[in-house]
Order: C-alpha cells, then sequence, then structure tokens
C-alpha cells in the first residue's frame, strides 16, 4: 500500500467507484469500504431490472473503477456495525469520504402510519429491491403479492419506476393465468397494450383495475426533467411539456393511472389494516402546495406505497440536521465539526439519481485531490460533467481552501490501514476484485 495519503471510501457504487478512480489517479490510495457482498448499490438494489443494458453498463463502470491499481475493496463491511464510525476515524486516513447513499425511506408524513408497514402500506426501497431479486435461488428477504388497484405516493422518477412494477406485475399475472407465457421485461419493453395486440390479447378482457399514481403538485411540476439555470420562460415551458409528455407516455404504455394535486392527509384503517388514504385537494399558490379547505376525499386501495424519496441511513458519530447529515459546507461536503470527512452522491444530494451522484462525486473528489497535493503534473482538474461544473464552479475557491486545510494533518498511518484491510479480506474470505464478484455476482445480474 505504497503512498502517503490513503482515503478511506464507504460505499463502492456509482459515488464511491468514481471518487475512489480519480484518487488512485492523482497518487493516493483508495480502501472502499461496502456494506454488501457487491458494489453496485441503487443500480442493483434500486434501479429495477428491466433496465438491463444500463444496469450492466453501470456494472462494467463500477467494476473498471474498483478493480486496479490503487484501490482496496473491502465487502461485507458496514461502517457502525463491522467496524465503528470511531475507530474509521481514528485508524490513520488521510480523509474519508461517505458515498454510502441514500437508502432510507423518507417516512410518510403521517402520524401513527409506520404501524401499518407490511399492513397496507411498503415503502419503495424494499418494493424494488424484492422486485429485483425474487427470482434469484439466493433471495430469503420478504416477498409481496402485489394487488391490483394500488396507489403510490410520490411524483418523481422513483415513484414512476414504482407504479409501472405494480402494473407490470398485475397484468403479468392477468395474462398467465390466462395461460399466456409472459417474460416481465419483454412486456415493459413494448408496453402492454403493445404486447397485448401483438399476441391477439384483448387488454379490457383482462379486467385488471390499474395502480394510481398521486401527486400532490400538477403534472407538469414533476421533476422528471430539469431547466438549465438561469433559464428563460421559453426553456422552462419547454421542460413543462416534455414532464407532461414523460408522464403520458408512462399512462399510455403501461396504464397507470395519475391523480394531480392530491397530498395524503390521514390513513383509513379497518381491522387495524391500511386500506387507504384520505387525500385533500390542492392547489398551487405563488409556487407553495396548499390543500383546499374542504376538498377531502376517501380513496381505498388494498395497498398503499410511499415513494417521497430517499435519505441517508443515520450513521453512530456523524451528526445530523434534520434527515441529512449535517455539512458544513454542501458544495465541498464537508461534515460539520469532522475535518476530514466528506460526503459526496446521494448521500449529499439526498437524491437516488445516477447521473447526479457521479457527477457529484467526480467534481468532490477533484477538490479533495487537489488538496492532497498528489496530483500529477499537468494533470486535468476540471468536472468532467458540466452540467455539475456550472454548480461547483462558483465555490471552487471556498471548496479548495476549506479542503485545503482539512489535510494539513499528517500522513496516513499506512501500515495500521494495510495490516486491517488485510485482517478483513482473511476474515471475510476476500483474495481479489475479479474472482470475488465472480463468487457473488447471481446469475443474470
Amino acid at each position: 500500500m505504497a503512498g502517503t495519503h490513503v482515503v478511506a471510501i464507504v460505499g463502492g457504487a456509482v459515488a464511491g467507484s468514481e471518487a475512489a478512480a480519480l484518487f488512485t489517479e492523482r497518487g493516493a490510495r483508495a480502501v472502499v469500504l461496502e456494506q454488501g457482498d457487491r458494489p453496485y448499490g441503487k443500480i442493483e438494489d434500486g434501479l429495477p431490472r428491466w433496465h438491463e443494458k444500463l444496469r450492466e453498463k453501470e456494472y462494467g463502470r463500477i467494476d473498471a473503477n474498483l478493480d486496479r491499481e490503487g484501490v482496496d475493496f473491502v465487502p461485507r463491511t458496514r461502517v457502525g456495525e463491522d467496524l465503528g464510525f470511531d475507530a474509521l476515524l481514528g485508524m490513520g486516513f488521510s480523509a474519508i469520504v461517505l458515498a454510502n447513499g441514500a437508502w432510507r425511506d423518507r417516512p410518510l408524513p403521517l402520524e401513527g402510519v409506520e404501524r401499518f408497514v407490511d399492513r397496507g402500506l411498503l415503502y419503495q426501497n424494499p418494493l424494488v429491491h424484492w422486485f429485483n431479486h425474487q427470482e434469484e435461488p439466493s433471495y430469503d428477504g420478504p416477498r409481496y403479492e402485489l394487488p391490483e388497484g394500488a396507489i403510490v405516493v410520490g411524483g418523481g422518477l422513483a415513484s414512476i419506476d414504482v407504479v409501472k412494477i405494480l402494473s407490470l406485475e398485475t397484468y403479468a399475472r392477468a395474462l398467465k393465468q390466462r395461460g399466456w407465457d409472459v417474460d416481465l421485461v419483454d412486456l415493459e419493453l413494448r408496453g402492454i397494450p403493445a404486447w397485448c395486440a401483438k399476441n391477439g390479447v384483448d387488454v379490457e378482457a383482462l379486467d385488471v383495475t390499474p395502480p394510481t399514481l398521486f401527486y400532490r403538485r400538477r403534472m407538469e411540476d414533476m421533476p422528471l426533467a430539469s431547466a438549465p439555470e438561469g433559464a428563460d420562460e421559453a426553456q422552462l415551458a419547454k421542460v413543462r411539456r416534455a414532464r407532461i409528455k414523460i408522464m403520458r407516455r408512462v399512462m399510455e404504455r403501461y396504464l397507470v393511472r395519475f391523480e394531480p394535486l392530491h397530498t395524503p392527509r390521514r390513513p383509513i384503517v379497518e381491522d387495524d389494516r391500511m386500506v387507504g388514504l384520505v387525500f385533500a385537494r390542492t392547489e398551487i399558490v405563488d409556487g407553495r402546495v396548499k390543500p383546499i379547505e374542504g376538498s377531502e376525499r376517501e380513496v381505498r386501495a388494498p395497498l398503499t406505497v410511499s415513494s417521497i424519496g430517499s435519505v441517508p441511513e443515520p450513521l453512530p458519530g456523524v451528526p445530523m440536521k434534520g434527515e441529512l447529515y449535517d455539512f458544513a459546507d454542501w458544495d465541498t461536503g464537508a461534515v460539520r465539526d469532522l475535518p476530514t470527512v466528506f460526503g459526496l452522491g446521494n448521500v449529499l444530494t439526498g437524491r437516488g439519481n445516477i447521473r447526479e451522484s457521479r457527477a457529484n462525486a467526480q467534481a468532490v473528489a477533484r477538490g479533495l485531490i487537489d488538496c492532497l497535493d498528489v496530483a500529477p503534473e499537468g494533470a486535468e482538474k476540471g468536472c468532467v460533467d458540466d452540467a455539475l461544473a456550472r454548480v461547483h464552479d462558483e465555490a471552487h475557491g471556498a471548496a479548495e481552501r476549506l479542503v485545503d486545510r482539512a489535510m494539513l494533518g499528517p500522513a496516513a498511518d499506512v501500515e495500521r490501514i494495510e495490516a486491517w484491510v488485510r485482517a478483513r479480506w482473511a476474515e471475510i474470505g476476500y483474495e481479489g476484485y475479479a474472482d470475488w464478484i465472480a463468487k457473488v455476482r447471481p446469475d443474470g445480474g
């Protein structure tokens, strides 16, 4: 483990692997601590399995970043359990980068609703995890029977994936009950009406009650496409039209329903199960959502799925501010009162978007690299993602000064770190990245 700068990266997926590669390119060593067997994070467990080509592409990028000289990959190591955060702090790393993602579902903000989890209420992350892994022989997690007529509370891209899963599963089940051999990935690729037309099936005769997505704003407000910074009214109008087009296409291809301008108020409970929600209609006043007095309506459903966002899991020893880690500087990811600890990717943004996670990782990691003073002569120091560069360039000077101060401490305790890594590898039976991935990656993953 050559070099005097060694960085610990918690999480090996998009953000963590990008940061690891960038640190090693500048001469630092990266120790990537991954809680699972595999480093693919939201690519494997949050991106629905019909995204086969994208998943394989992202797996390849992550593998290329982690299977390289200068990166020590340490799987099955959950910080806070297998390795305490205080112990990690005291191990002698030059810096610690939190790239452990946003895996905790934001709670549905209704009093007492959590007691109905698995009793009429599900959250997005466990549902998508089951959907992706249910056919694997080694899967031993919870299993769900998805009923017709479910409702989803959301409005972002992830909630579209959720409502698609519900529709695809229920239509596939109806088709199988009538003797059809249905490949769900093919059903998603073609769209339900097109698949049925190709195979001579009358969609209406299937008599499936579709799922419904409820959103507190309008269709054109859905965060499905973003306007550029400083966009004029014409550009904003174009983005709004794009959002409507995306959602309508989802409704047409996957036979889902959409209810805008609705916000949940309280659960409907029968026999200690949640059997729907009471919604209030809303209006947008000066950009804010305002419930309309006297507009409440009951919406009964055998299943409600909450898909209102994901936030980082609390990590003992890392300060929190509300649902997120407490960052002293959001541009650099510097964690308050922990001068050598930084966040990047979804743990910083609180989002699950793959491209944003990668871009944030590259930008923050490059800032850290510069301040570690290990960049080779003439190395490219710009952000590789132009969109994120616009955000980070504004704070580059302040970020550089802050991280420079954070990196003025002693060099890494290389011998101590190396001894711990080798001991952990021996404990879990790890003998190299390629061999490990071949051993733990599921068939068809």
